[in-house]
This record gives C-alpha cells, sequence and structure tokens, in this order.
C-alpha cells in the first residue's frame, strides 16, 4: 500500500507547513485557504516526489540547433541553376541563400554580414557555389557537405562590384564593378589577379563620358580568349584577353541591362532601357542589323513604334530544329498601366506573353547542354517572382508550368497562427491527404520536376509529423512535415460558413475588422477525435468534425453575450450558480445612460445582440474533409463590439467547446447545441474569492457596461495598473483594453473610454508586486513591411503607458481534464481548468449524463468548484500528471465518421477513452497538477492543492509559448521567452535543464507562432514566407546529419560534341587559350593588397555545428574529416590517372615519331 501511503504523507506536509505564502508576491495563496508555497521552490521534506519519482531527463538530454527552414525565401534576389547537377539557389535581400534540388533536399545558409545577395554563380557539376553580396565581398560555398560552409571571401574595398561571370570549366571569375572596371579571381586560392581591364582602356580614347557601371560579361562561344563587356551606358566592348586591347566596339543610344550571345559566337543581342532589342553582328559593329520592340505600336507613318518598358533581361537560345527561343522579362507598353509582370516567349514569329502574379526577379532557361558553344535545345524556364517560383515547360506549344513539389505557398495568405504535432496517430495524414488530393487543379505538365539535383532518404526518424497554419483569410492548412520535410494535405476554408460581404456594405455592418474579417486566431486540433476548432478575429468559434463523405446541411449557428460587469452587482455564492441554458439571460444587464460618445455609432443606432458576421443560412455543400459542426458568435453588447477571443479548449469525450476573452467565459455544449455558460471573469470566482470586493453605492448615472469599472479614488490603481504584465495586454492575446480592438483600418474607439481604461473593478486584487521597470512597457518591433502580417494581430502595440491599461481579467488559458476539482475529492471528475490574466486559476466542474445514452438530452451542468490557486502573470498552460509523474492526457471521443452508410441509427455508441489508469484504482488517488505562466511555473498535488514546486522563470521578461510536452519517454516543460531564451524544466520537480539564447531579437511574427511538441521539436515563422523547424533534442542534434539532404552527388559532366575537323581548325577553338598563363601571377603580377582582402572561411567546420555537443560531436568532425580525406585522395587518385594516361600517350607520340624517322638521314628532315 505504498501509494497510499504516500497520499498520507502529503497531506501530512500540508498540515505541518507552515501558514502564509511565502514572500515577494511569488506565491500567492494556494487555495480557498490552506496549502503554503515552499520558500526555496521545493517542499524541502523527506518523502517528496522527488524522492518517489525517478525522473530520467537531465541537462544531457537538450541541445538547441535549428534543422531545416520551410516555405518561399523571403524577399529574393538573385539566382542560379547548376545544369549538370540539376540543383537551384536563390539568394535574398536578407543574405540568405536556399539550395533546392529533388523533394526533400532543400538546405538553408545565411551571410555572417547578412548583406543582400547580388548574384549567383555554381562552379558547374563541381560542388561549390560562389555568392556576391551588396558589401562587396565574394563568398566561395561548398556545397560538398549537407550543411554548406564558406570557404574563402574577398572583400572588396575600394569598388562597388556589379557584376561575376564564371566561364564553365574555368576557375577565372570575372569581376565588374561600379567604376566599369574588370577584375580577375582565382576560384582556387580566392586572390585577385594582376590582369585588370580598366575602362578607360576599353573604351575609344576619343570618348569623352564614362560609360558607366559593367551591367554585362561573357566570354565568347566562340573564342574563350574574348571577353565582351557591356557598360551601362549602351557601349559593348569585345576585348581580346591575349594582347589586352578591344577588337571591337558597338555603342547604343538606349541603356544596357543585358547581353545574350548566339551560340556561334557570331552576334550577340542586347536589351534597353526603351524596351527595344538589338542585334549585333561581329563584322559589322557600326549598328546593329537588326533592332525590334516586341510590345511596341508599330506608327503609321513609319517612324520608329513607341518606346515601352524596358527589357530587364533576355536569353537567346538555339535549337537544331526549330527556330531560336528569345525569352524577356518586362518590355511591356506604358499605355497598359495596370498590366501584370509577364516574360514573353518569342519563337519563331510566335509571341507568348505569360502574365505574373508578382514582380519578377530574375529568370532562368534550362538548357541540354553546359557547353555554351553547342546548340542550346532549352527545355524550361525558371521564373523567380517576389512571391513564388514557376517553373515553364517550353517544350509544349502552351507552355504549361510545372507543378511544384515544395512547399513555398505557405504564405498565398499570410500567416496568423501556427500548432505543430508530431508523433500524432500514423492514420491521420494519409486519411487528410486523400481528402485534399481532390482539390488539386489541372492543366500542369506532364513532365517530371526539372530541378532534381541532391539525394534524400526517410532517415531514422519515423513518427508522423502534422503542422497546421491559420491564414488571414481564413484559410487553414494541414501540412505533413514527417522527418524534415513539408508537403500540404489539406486545406480549409472557414470563411465558407459565412455569406459574403457585399461591397458597399462595409461602413453599416457590425464587422469589427475591415480587412480580414475571417483571420484565424487560434486553432485547437484534438487529433484522436479529428475534433478541430477554430477561433476568428472577428470574435466567432467553429467546431469542425471530419467526414469522409460529402454532405449537404445547415450550418448550427450560436450567439453568445459575453459582458463584464460588476457595478453594484454581489457576486453570488457558487452553489446558487446554475448551469444556464443561457446564462447571459440572467446577468444584469446595465444600459449606458452617459450619452452616445462612448458608442460606435451605427447609422444612429446602437448596436446590441448583433454578430459580427452572418452565418449562411441555406444549405450548403460540404466535400469530404473537415465539416462545418456549429458556429458560435460573441454579439455586440449596448454597441460596444465583442472582443477577440484569447483562450480556445475542446474536448470530444464530454463534447464541450469553451473559450474565453477579456470579458469572461462561455462554455457551449456541441452535441446539445445549447449555451451552458457566459458569464463575467469576476463571476466565477463566486464566494471563493480570495479578495474583498465590496459593493458600493450606486451613482445616479450608471458608467457604460461594456466591461469598464468604476474610477477608483485609491492611490493603489494606478500602481496596480503600472505593474500589470505587459504580455495581458499584447502578445498572448488577451485583449484587455477597449481600445485593442484590433483594426486595421485604425478604427479607434472615443478617448472617453481611454480614460476609462484606468479604472479598476471594485476590490481588484492589489496582490501584485511592482514588476522591474524592464517589463512595463515592451516594444515588439514591427517592419512596415510586414504590416499586412501583423494587421490582425491580437491587439495593438505593446509600446503603451499604464495609464492606458484596463483592468479587465482575461481568461488567457483553459484545459479540459479528469481531476479533482476540489479538496475533499475522493475521485477524480470532469474539470474545466480556468487560468486568466491576473495569474488566477479556477476549476469549474462538469456534472455529464451518468450514461450514454442520455448525452443527447440530458443537461450537461457547470458549476464553478471554489478552487482557486494563484501564480505570478497570465497563465499559459495547464497539464496533469499521475502519481507516477507520467503525463495524463484529456479523454477523448474516438473518431467515427459521423456521415457514415452503415450508420443506421442515430444513436450509435460513442466509443470513449478516459485515460484513467485501469489496473488499480490507487493510481487515481492523486495527481500533479503543472500550471505555467508567464512569469513562473508551479506544480500542485490534488486533491490536497499543496504547491510542491514553484520555479521563478524569468523577472525581467515574460513567457511568450509554455508546453507541456514528451521526450525520451518522459516529460518535460519547454518555454520560449520574450528576451529571445529557450528553456526546458523537469516535471514535476521544475528542475532547469536548458536555458539558451536563441533569437537574440524577437517581433509580433515570431511571438504569435512559436510552438513546442513532442520528441524536442519547436518551430516559428522567421520570416513572413518561411518556417523555421528547430530541435532542442541532443538526440536529433547528434542525428541531424544523416536526416540532411545532399547537395552534390557524384554525376558525370556530359562530353562536349565533336566539333569537325574544320570547325576546329578555322572556328577559333578556345582550346589553345590558357587563362592560367594569361592571369597567374608570373605573367600578371599582383594585384593590389588595397583592392581587396582575402578572409579565410570556416570550411568543413561549420557543417558540424549541430552536433557540436561532446564526443558525439568529435566523432561526426571525425568522420568528416576523413569522409573529406577520402575525397582528396579520390581525387587525387583521378588526377594521377588522367597523368598516367597523358604519359602513356605521349610516349605512344613519341614512338611512332621514333619509328617514323629512324630510317631517314639527315637530309631528308
Amino acid at each position: 500500500m505504498k501509494k497510499f501511503n504516500f497520499r498520507k504523507v502529503l497531506d501530512g506536509l500540508t498540515a505541518s507547513s507552515p501558514g502564509g505564502s511565502s514572500g515577494g508576491g511569488s506565491g500567492g495563496g494556494s487555495g480557498a485557504g490552506g496549502g503554503s508555497v515552499h520558500p526555496g521552490g521545493t517542499a524541502g521534506a523527506a518523502g517528496t516526489p522527488r524522492d518517489e519519482i525517478q525522473e530520467t531527463l537531465t541537462s544531457d538530454y537538450f541541445q538547441i540547433c535549428k534543422t531545416v527552414r520551410h516555405g518561399f525565401p523571403y524577399l529574393p534576389t538573385a539566382l542560379a541553376f547548376d545544369p549538370v547537377q540539376k540543383v537551384l539557389a536563390i539568394g535574398t535581400r536578407t543574405g540568405a541563400i536556399r539550395i533546392l534540388g529533388r523533394p526533400g533536399v532543400d538546405c538553408y545558409c545565411q551571410h555572417e554580414s547578412g548583406a543582400a545577395v547580388l548574384q549567383l554563380q555554381f562552379l558547374i557539376n563541381e560542388g561549390a557555389l560562389v555568392s556576391a553580396s551588396a558589401d562587396d565581398a565574394l563568398h566561395l560555398w561548398n556545397l560538398r557537405q549537407k550543411r554548406p560552409a564558406i570557404l574563402h571571401s574577398l572583400k572588396f574595398n575600394r569598388e562597388r562590384i556589379t557584376y561575376c561571370h564564371l566561364p564553365f570549366q574555368s576557375k577565372w571569375l570575372y569581376v565588374g564593378t561600379e567604376r566599369g572596371n574588370t577584375h580577375i579571381v582565382n576560384i582556387e586560392s580566392f586572390i585577385l589577379s594582376g590582369y585588370v581591364i580598366m575602362w578607360n582602356k576599353a573604351i575609344e580614347l576619343s570618348t569623352k563620358t564614362h560609360p558607366g557601371p559593367v551591367v554585362h560579361l561573357s566570354d565568347s562561344p566562340r573564342d574563350e580568349g574574348k571577353l565582351l563587356i557591356g557598360y551601362e551606358n549602351g557601349t559593348v566592348v569585345l576585348w581580346d584577353l591575349r594582347s589586352k586591347r578591344a577588337d571591337l566596339r558597338a555603342y547604343y543610344d538606349e541603356a544596357i541591362h543585358s547581353v545574350a550571345w548566339h551560340h556561334e559566337g557570331k552576334q550577340f543581342m542586347c536589351s534597353h532601357s526603351d524596351g527595344s532589342l538589338t542585334l549585333w553582328n561581329l563584322k559589322s559593329p557600326n549598328r546593329p542589323f537588326q533592332t525590334t520592340i516586341p510590345h511596341g505600336k508599330i506608327q503609321r507613318d513609319g517612324k520608329k513604334p513607341e518606346s515601352c518598358k524596358p527589357i530587364l533581361k533576355v536569353e537567346y537560345k538555339t535549337c537544331k530544329n526549330s527556330e531560336p527561343f528569345v525569352i524577356f522579362s518586362g518590355g511591356l507598353s506604358y499605355d497598359k498601366a495596370c498590366r501584370r509582370p509577364s516574360l514573353t516567349i518569342m519563337h519563331g514569329k510566335a509571341i507568348t506573353v505569360l502574365e505574373m502574379d508578382h514582380p519578377i526577379v530574375d529568370f532562368l532557361t534550362f538548357c541540354e547542354t553546359p557547353y555554351p558553344n553547342e546548340f542550346q535545345e532549352p527545355y524550361a524556364v525558371v521564373v523567380l517572382l517576389e512571391k513564388d517560383l514557376i517553373v515553364v515547360d517550353l517544350t509544349q506549344s502552351n507552355f504549361p508550368i510545372f507543378e511544384n513539389p515544395y512547399p513555398i505557398d505557405i504564405h498565398e495568405s499570410p500567416v496568423t497562427c501556427t500548432e505543430y504535432f508530431a508523433d500524432c496517430p500514423p492514420d491521420l495524414i494519409p486519411v487528410l491527404y486523400s481528402v485534399g488530393a481532390k482539390h488539386k487543379k489541372q492543366g500542369y505538365s506532364n513532365k517530371e520536376w526539372p530541378i532534381s539535383g541532391g539525394a534524400w532518404n526517410l532517415g531514422a526518424q519515423t513518427y508522423p509529423e502534422i503542422i497546421i497554419t491559420g491564414h488571414a483569410d481564413g484559410s487553414v492548412k494541414f501540412w505533413d512535415a514527417s522527418a524534415i520535410t513539408l508537403q500540404m494535405l489539406y486545406k480549409l476554408k472557414t470563411s465558407k460558413v459565412f455569406e459574403k460581404q457585399k461591397l458597399g456594405e462595409g461602413k453599416a455592418t457590425a464587422e469589427i475588422v475591415e480587412e480580414d474579417p475571417f483571420a484565424v486566431q487560434m486553432m485547437y486540433w484534438c487529433p484522436e477525435s479529428r475534433i478541430f476548432c477554430v477561433a476568428g478575429v472577428s470574435a466567432y468559434v467553429v467546431v469542425y468534425r471530419f467526414s469522409k463523405h460529402e454532405v449537404n446541411t445547415e450550418i448550427a449557428s450560436l450567439e453568445v453575450r459575453l459582458q463584464y460587469e460588476v457595478e453594484d452587482i454581489i457576486t453570488p455564492e457558487p452553489e446558487i450558480i446554475p448551469a444556464f441554458p443561457d446564462a447571459s439571460s440572467q446577468l444584469p444587464s446595465l444600459k449606458s445612460l452617459s450619452g452616445s460618445t462612448n458608442t460606435v455609432a451605427c447609422e444612429g443606432t446602437m448596436k446590441d445582440s448583433i454578430p459580427c458576421l452572418s452565418v449562411k443560412t441555406r444549405p450548403v455543400r460540404m466535400p469530404p474533409g473537415y465539416q462545418a459542426d456549429l458556429v458560435i458568435q460573441l454579439v455586440w453588447v449596448d454597441g460596444e463590439p465583442p472582443q477577440q477571443i484569447t483562450s480556445l479548449a475542446v474536448n470530444s469525450a464530454y463534447g464541450l467547446v469553451a473559450f474565453g476573452n477579456c470579458n469572461g467565459l462561455a462554455v457551449v455544449d456541441f452535441m446539445q447545441k445549447t449555451v451552458l455558460l457566459s458569464m463575467g471573469t469576476l463571476d466565477l470566482y463566486g464566494s471563493s474569492d480570495p479578495y474583498q470586493r465590496q459593493p458600493r453605492s450606486p451613482r445616479k448615472s450608471k458608467q457604460f457596461a461594456a466591461g469598464l469599472t468604476e474610477l477608483s479614488d485609491s492611490p493603489v490603481s494606478l500602481e496596480l495598473e503600472r505593474c500589470k504584465s505587459p504580455t495581458s495586454d499584447h502578445v498572448n492575446g488577451h485583449c484587455t483594453s477597449p481600445t485593442s480592438q484590433s483594426c486595421s483600418s485604425g478604427k479607434r474607439l472615443s478617448s472617453a473610454d481611454v480614460s476609462k481604461a484606468n479604472r479598476r473593478g471594485p476590490g481588484r486584487p492589489p496582490f501584485r508586486k511592482a514588476q522591474s521597470a524592464a517589463c512595463m512597457e515592451i516594444s515588439l518591433p514591427v517592419t512596415t513591411e510586414e504590416n499586412r502580417e501583423n494587421s490582425f494581430s491580437r491587439s495593438r502595440s505593446s509600446s503603451v503607458s499604464s495609464i492606458d491599461r484596463d483592468s479587465k481579467e482575461a481568461i488567457t488559458a483553459l484545459y479540459f481534464m479528469e481531476s479533482f476539482a476540489r479538496k475533499n475529492d475522493s475521485a477524480v471528475s470532469p474539470c474545466l481548468w480556468v487560468g486568466t490574466g491576473l495569474g488566477m486559476v479556477l476549476i469549474l466542474s462538469l456534472n455529464l449524463p451518468a450514461s450514454d445514452d442520455l448525452r443527447q438530452s440530458e443537461p450537461v451542468m457547470v458549476s464553478p468548484s471554489g478552487t482557486v490557486l494563484t501564480l505570478k502573470g497570465a497563465v499559459l498552460t495547464f497539464a496533469c500528471l499521475d502519481c507516477m509523474g507520467t503525463l495524463t492526457h484529456p479523454p477523448y471521443e474516438v473518431w467515427r465518421d459521423p456521415h457514415s452508410a452503415d450508420d443506421g441509427e442515430k444513436t450509435r455508441k460513442r466509443k470513449l477513452v478516459m485515460h484513467s489508469p485501469s489496473s488499480s484504482q490507487d493510481l487515481g488517488d492523486h495527481q500533479f497538477a503543472v500550471i505555467c505562466s508567464e512569469k513562473q511555473a508551479k506544480v500542485f498535488s490534488l486533491p490536497s492543492q499543496t504547491c510542491l514546486y514553484v520555479h521563478n522563470i524569468t523577472e525581467t521578461s515574460f513567457l511568450l509559448r509554455a508546453d507541456v510536452v514528451t521526450l525520451c519517454n518522459s516529460v518535460c516543460l519547454a518555454c520560449f521567452c520574450a528576451n529571445g531564451h529557450i528553456m526546458t524544466l523537469s516535471l514535476p520537480s521544475l528542475r532547469p535543464l536548458l536555458d539558451i539564447n536563441y533569437l537574440p531579437v524577437t517581433d509580433m511574427r515570431i511571438a504569435r507562432t512559436f510552438c513546442f511538441t513532442n520528441e524536442g521539436q519547436a518551430l516559428y515563422l522567421s520570416s513572413p514566407t518561411e518556417i523555421q523547424r528547430l530541435t532542442y533534442s541532443q538526440e536529433m542534434c547528434d542525428n541531424l546529419q544523416d536526416m540532411l539532404g545532399d547537395l552534390f552527388t557524384p554525376v558525370e559532366t556530359p562530353e562536349a560534341q565533336n566539333r569537325g575537323f574544320l570547325k576546329g581548325l578555322f572556328g577559333g577553338s578556345g582550346q589553345a587559350f590558357d587563362r592560367e598563363e594569361l592571369f597567374g601571377e608570373a605573367t600578371a603580377g599582383k594585384a593590389s593588397r588595397s583592392l581587396a582582402q582575402h578572409i579565410p572561411g570556416s570550411g568543413g567546420i561549420e557543417g558540424v555545428r549541430g552536433a557540436a555537443g561532446g564526443v558525439i560531436g568529435d566523432l561526426t568532425r571525425a568522420r568528416i574529416a576523413l569522409d573529406e580525406r577520402g575525397q582528396k585522395l579520390g581525387e587525387l587518385d583521378e588526377r594521377t590517372a588522367s597523368m598516367m594516361a597523358s604519359a602513356e600517350a605521349f610516349s605512344k607520340h613519341a614512338h611512332e615519331v621514333m619509328l617514323k624517322y629512324k630510317d631517314k638521314k639527315w637530309y631528308q628532315f
């Protein structure tokens, strides 16, 4: 009977512990009279759970490491493609590079400087990439490791880089600058050559003006010894590298944007700022032999066509069996102002204009050969847009696009919230995919996705993972996130339950947000029962059930009136509060007598009891997947709009959904479609309120009743408001002010309301001591570029003075659980745990019908239990552990299809999983309640309500997110703090296991989207378009190398076509051109040291940073070193073999010569 004795020990602790609470307000009372918090954070006596429960997690289990980044690269600037390896690289304005190959091969790397990427150049089939950045530095990246690292950098000091060109199979990189000079860099050593092409030598001496920056560099396909240099002002120079002089100069009176060669090297094409294309022949460079303005209107009087917008880039690609392709971006006519950005494909006489949804950043043509002097045979063109990446199939006449396998449409509508589920039921992913696959679009190219490089395998991690994203347009996307990949499974449009807003009605409606009224604010998903619930920004909740069958039905809806009324009301005893079918009807309604200045007027009438949006009343066709079961809307009250929802919880076993905001709490029975409870926060306390709230004499004119309380003359009022947690106003979504309506249009309530924001409720608990000045005003920066992303954010900016804070007590956390509601309970019963913005925790008892048969007919009773616990700061999360320290999951109903064909009668038995241990009744003797607020975590023993452990997590900041998660068959509390720290605490003893300063800067988007899940996984939105996943598990950090894809795979470079004897003789073959001899130090000398500075890179060390912990890290380093050594030995072996082959060839050739001349006399030679 060890367990029984253990409980007695706990109760003994309660009796023997000193009365009162620990100092500094860190604990507060632990219940309605009784146990106390133990100073120092532990019970401190023998026989505590620390001795009984063996906690297996130690700090060795934890390590922070970024795993993978999904989504579209934010603010892209550059594009490159390796035609042999078939991998694509994208550079961004923030200095990031994303390298994409076959699905699963997706790598993110970052320049430390953060400078924008200007240009990218692959060393084709070499496993390396050169990047040029806006801080005038060149970097060489090693792609032969899973996490690319910089091998060399070269920082230019006196010149600004404008253009780079690396010829195929060359180790000399041409670098053009803003001053018009061209420098040459050795790729292997990253040292500048002494060979420089100065602008004044390239242009004619008679030219009096500077030609402008270098905008193009390329070597002639016909002769590698000739370099074509394009200058911005319209000058093109063909420079002979051997003789160091200009072979030809061409001039055009319009600025040049790009240049492209014909593969034979006899002519080239330029694109210009007036929308024209000029074709030049090397034999007659005086003027272009062809000038066209493809989109210009031809004038009747034979004049030159009118100029158009600039053609920013042109590519000229030849085909053996058809006309060449001329592909360009821009160049549209000026008179079509509203036309979208477009890509034009000219093939023979056919001109096709492909309109894009976003501006074009860059494009590249994929060709069958990497050799510039062969027929190019283009087969696809990749177009990088500002917010999308598309690939067009050139082999079909209608130019269809390829279906994109990457998850680059995360930001299709801005992401407003995220949820992450690791180790969820394995049948969910195929089921969601099967209903989502039916929505796939038609009309894609039937060919394989052409970016197919790299290699990827599943790795050891096999558990299913699902990420859910909520969006500003009301859509919800379910993603398969297993094995560090991301693939969309299913999309749900929550806005479909509402009527569309007709144009012109904007001002006459009850909407509280004009832009994005359907934005998803919170989501709650029960994977086992497949119940899904969404809370929207317009103060509504939609409950969804999952079905594999299409159904045509009406949508049930309920309206809930939530008020925060404390004026002249003595809160009733908890026993008196029944579970009202509609509690709002029994609450006193205070009408406004203070004039209409406080109301949001609509055509002179005061809005009351109307919801913000209209639910469809006609039958709606619902496809297979998630189907709306019930819509619950909060309504306007006496001209005041409903406040946004701040907490949400659903339980399928109980058939209940609960949600709260800064006015109060609502509990709805979604099986019977009835409102069980709709109550202001203060009314929930009943007589159990540990703080005295005195009724006051009524005033002649009652104050307006949108939850605003009477002005208190007590000096405590301002002090209390000042030390309220800043998060209760913004980050965690606790709307505690009447001005916190998040209207992107700038709607704000009147100044009268702001003055009332300073009033506090009768006897608002003065238990909160002043917190440090660091957390009084916290401003999370929001850049202007992301205003739209934040327009639906849960509240206004946090830089507000304490005078502007309102003393409403928001409901910030809800949790359904089988628990002990009261001290003297002997068995667990259904409960709803309620946490508030002031750190109060209330437990509501749920009285459910005894048998499942009566569940549809008998009412469910909800009543406050009288139990009140307290913490510092707004409550964030709850969890329950059994007496062995194992996480206890809330009960759920096993999923069954609500529209199944074999379900003849509606009364089919529900299958419930209650999670109460069946092996022994003693196991249910007691449990641990884990409660975490934004300031501290506490573990209570139930039913005694003793606070066993308390840990003050942060004094100067506040938590944004806290989750109780499982890791290595154990359980811990994971926290993310506003100052950027990620922390984990053991359970139940709350020992710190990890504390790492992970994110140096935080903003509203990260605060809104950060979430932890099981198995050491977490994610957040690192930019408006990208999801960053990370792990806090040492085991996953160690295994990460095996899970990542390979960017480089050994592929043989295709052989060059046999050019034929005559072409080789007269075609100016580039084989005779020795760049080494020309650009090497022996001939060209050294470059000026002050011109550029060489910086050695971190090389292969970067690749093992993820596995840097302990012996594993050393082993990984050793393994990579061995790999690199093996690679070098392999290269050496290849070089030796080729040297032997050439020596053998030379020997053979010498022998033949010897035989030829052996018998000849000296005069016969």
